[in-house]
């Protein structure tokens, strides 16, 4: 039995129950297509992401969203209230990737920065999903809430909105909804399947390997950090191949490596940021522990004078979906597109704050975990799809290009439908209809 306020997939399956809302998404088109270009073109890093937040901001308030600002950093909060019923947040992300965009496109961004993972594109389709419930209020009831979370690629954003006071200010919801622009054909969505999660533990964290600084020309009055620095690198990969279990899915990256400011000078210290991705939270604890024991014992190798710095910027949990949540919004989506569109997604080492919304929210009120639905959403135009084979530039590459063309209305549409799933249930009175 579902409990009120829940999805019910009996409901979420007849998409037709719908129609007088999704009817409306070709108006909520341009305005929605302006707000991704302008965002596409001005992209801003995480923490940085003031002038996005202002313009997301201002598209919801434009909807008659009562609109808060500045929520956990740059975090921007819209409400819908329609009637007592269920309540839905809507996520989408503010910020960018520090990547210089080579796609060719005229709104190509030109600032260093680039939405290279979507978020223009989740932005622009939240606004306009939000458009679509508010000319369609006459078939809900309930409340929407719409996030716009600033520092997903950190992966403090969501802990940072949370812990502001989130759920205590605007309410607990009955279902969080997100969705995720992936290398598939517009109009085409895919879904997690039970016992797997569908994104990565994950945690970033930053090194400093202490040396002595000197001249190079008496390297021996020195200690060199940057040896020790490559003698941790080299050591760290033994942690995915002769640490971890074959099958036990598991990445390392030193994704950045900072030392030095001549090549006559010996520096002082060495920086690392690491991260580290794993399907379950035990082989990430295992693998995190590898890494300060592989860090500790080259920096003493290398007669480090002091202990090495380490320190976990960042951790997110791996992501599962409510299954019945998740259930009830595939069902919707396949009603919507039909089941050729609909696919499944395999467990994936990308990672996400998302998870946070589940298991974060519910122990701020000693509660059960709030219900997650996350889906991928396609952006790839016919003719881009058959260009490429199959193989696109995937997320966070400077050819990162959706045919925001093509990828947008179904991205608007599956939102809007994912969320009268839960608002427009059949015990949801049609008050067009009833006057």
């Amino acid at each position: 039995m579902n409990q009120p306020g829940s999805p019910d997939p009996a409901a979420a399956g007849r998409p037709e129950s719908f129609a007088p809302v999704l009817a409306s998404a070709g108006a909520a088109l341009r305005p929605a297509l302006t707000l991704y270009l302008d965002v596409h073109r001005t992209p801003e890093l995480s923490g940085e992401e003031r002038r996005t937040a202002g313009l997301f901001a201002d598209r919801l308030a434009d909807l008659g969203l009562d609109v808060s600002r500045g929520v956990g950093g740059h975090g921007v909060v819209g409400v819908l209230r329609n009637g007592e019923g269920p309540r839905v947040y809507l996520r989408a992300e503010l910020d960018a990737l520090p990547v210089e965009e080579r796609t060719g496109l005229p709104y190509a961004s030109g600032n260093g920065a680039m939405h290279a993972c979507g978020h223009d594109l989740h932005l622009a389709a939240a606004a306009g999903a939000a458009d679509v419930l508010a000319r369609g209020a006459a078939h809900w009831r309930g409340t929407l809430v719409v996030l716009g979370q600033p520092a997903e690629e950190t992966l403090t954003g969501a802990r940072a909105m949370l812990e502001d006071g989130l759920y205590e200010r605007f309410g607990r919801p009955d279902v969080v909804l997100a969705q995720h622009a992936a290398p598939l054909p517009a109009g085409m969505v895919a879904h997690g399947t039970p016992h797997v999660p569908m994104t990565a533990a994950s945690t970033a964290l930053d090194v400093v390997v202490h040396g002595r600084g000197g001249h190079a020309g008496t390297p021996h009055l020195a200690v060199d950090p940057v040896v020790a620095a490559a003698a941790v690198i080299t050591r760290l990969q033994t942690i995915v191949s002769r640490e971890s279990a074959p099958g036990d899915q598991l990445t390392l990256t030193v994704g950045t490596l900072r030392a030095g400011t001549a090549v006559n000078v010996v520096p002082d210290t060495a920086e690392l940021g690491i991260g580290l991705r794993a399907l379950t939270d035990a082989s990430l604890d295992r693998a995190l522990a590898a890494v300060e024991r592989i860090v500790r014992a080259e920096c003493a190798a290398s007669a480090c004078p002091r202990e090495p710095g380490i320190t976990v910027v960042s951790r997110a949990p791996a992501l599962w979906g409510d299954p019945a949540a998740t259930r009830a919004v595939r069902a919707a989506h396949t009603g919507l597109y039909g089941s050729a569109r609909v696919a499944d997604w395999p467990p994936s080492l990308a990672s996400e704050d998302f998870p946070l919304y589940g298991g974060a929210g519910a122990a701020l009120h000693g509660e059960k975990d709030v219900p997650l639905v996350y889906w991928m959403t396609g952006t790839a135009s016919p003719r881009q799809w058959a260009a490429a084979a199959g193989r696109l530039p995937p997320n966070h590459s400077p050819l990162f290009a959706p045919d925001v063309r093509t990828a947008l209305p179904p991205a608007v549409t599956a939102l809007a439908a994912a969320a009268l799933g839960t608002l427009a249930g059949p015990e949801v009175p049609d008050r067009a209809a009833t006057g």
